[in-house]
């Protein structure tokens, strides 16, 4: 996936339900922009350069793969639904939200749209003192102070007070505090590296990939898979057991909990696929004797793509010896997995359909992949 980008975005507002459209910005924020990983407090501050009700104000640090200009277009139509009309030549007045972009990395924009950072930060004690709680050591690029230094150095005398009512991050309502061990599954380019790594990059999980890039046997195997199915799948059976031993019994404790992106019962399912029965009956053997005392996952999900999009996927991801995988191949899979989801008693099993979904490219599709996860 795109690497996200960090963007320091103010909030306020002096009409209405205050504290509640405060709220309504962070959650359209979070479907619309990106990840939000940081809340300030809530200050209360007079109304600046005309007669209104006093503002509600606080600060966010969002994770975005949005453009500066995307941002910005998302926060006006964002500012529009929460009810906002912006009158051209009226100057400052009430509104139910204000949205701004105050840093987007360390950019140096100055455009007719978009001017970044946003030009009166450093004069707005309203605007400083929610940045401080997020982060006082993020720097200006342009005056080469950090925020506790421009706070330190501002003359603004408004009285400004800390409010006694938090926002709340959706990124809370989420189900993963219930779960250890989350294991990704799926075909051949159905996504599961890039679920795993998002999630575990909005999550704080501890990352485990496999290692498959690694395996000198695997482009000998889709160039003559009869002659090297057994040597790639035993070669496999022994790296994924050292990795997921290796992995599960080193904890973090700066981590919430584990995501990987296979599941060792993978091994049986490509095996069963790929191997004569004579042969499948012996790696079985061989599997279950290294496997019995492995963790299991106290959630497996299951990605399921059609073989349409599974070759999509493939394609665009250019890995040159799978580029000659066929459909009935990708079509076995499918089948060896699901025959053995269904039959299976001790996982947690989650299935979702993805085959009409972009979650990379979409964060709508990715955030309903979520909702269906944690559903």
């Amino acid at each position: 996936m795109t690497p996200s980008k960090t963007v320091f975005i103010a909030l306020g507002s002096n009409k209405g339900n205050k504290f509640e459209n405060l709220q309504e910005a962070i959650f359209a924020i979070h479907h619309k922009i990106g990840t939000i990983r940081r809340i300030s407090k809530v200050y209360k501050s007079p109304a600046m350069g005309f007669e209104g009700d006093y503002f509600l104000n606080a600060c966010i640090l969002v994770q975005t793969q949005l453009t500066p200009e995307k941002v910005l277009k998302q926060l006006l139509q964002i500012e529009n639904t929460l009810g906002r009309e912006r009158t051209q030549g009226a100057g400052y007045e009430s509104r139910t939200i204000d949205l701004d972009v105050l840093f987007y990395e360390a950019e140096v924009i100055v455009s007719k749209e978009l001017e970044l950072p946003h030009p009166r930060l450093q004069d707005r004690k309203f605007v400083l003192l929610p940045l401080h709680d997020i982060d006082p050591a993020w720097k200006h690029p342009v005056l080469q102070q950090t925020v506790a230094e421009l706070l330190e150095a501002s003359a603004d005398e408004t009285n400004v007070q800390p409010q006694n009512i938090w926002l709340k991050n959706p990124l809370k309502s989420y189900c993963w505090k219930q779960h250890n061990f989350i294991a990704i599954e799926g075909n051949i380019g159905a996504g599961k590296t890039s679920l795993a790594s998002q999630i575990s990059e909005d999550f704080n999980a501890k990352l485990i990939l496999e290692r498959f890039a690694d395996n000198p046997f695997l482009p000998k195997f889709y160039k003559e898979p009869q002659r090297y199915a057994f040597t790639l799948e035993m070669s496999f059976l022994a790296d994924r057991y050292q990795q997921i031993s290796d992995d599960l019994s080193q904890l973090d404790l700066f981590k919430d909990f584990i995501v990987s992106d296979y599941d060792v019962h993978k091994s049986l399912i490509f095996s069963r696929v790929t191997l004569p029965e004579d042969e499948f009956k012996l790696y079985r053997k061989l599997f279950y004797q290294v496997y019995r005392d492995t963790a299991k996952p106290d959630l497996y999900i299951y990605l399921y793509q059609n073989t349409e999009r599974l070759q999509e996927n493939i394609k665009k991801r250019g890995r040159s010896y799978e580029q000659e995988i066929q459909n009935e191949y990708l079509e076995k899979i499918n089948a060896g997995y699901l025959e053995f989801l269904r039959n299976q008693s001790e996982l947690n099993v989650k299935i979702i359909d993805i085959s009409h979904r972009d979650f990379v490219k979409n964060r709508e599709d990715y955030l309903w992949l979520l909702d269906e996860i944690c559903g």
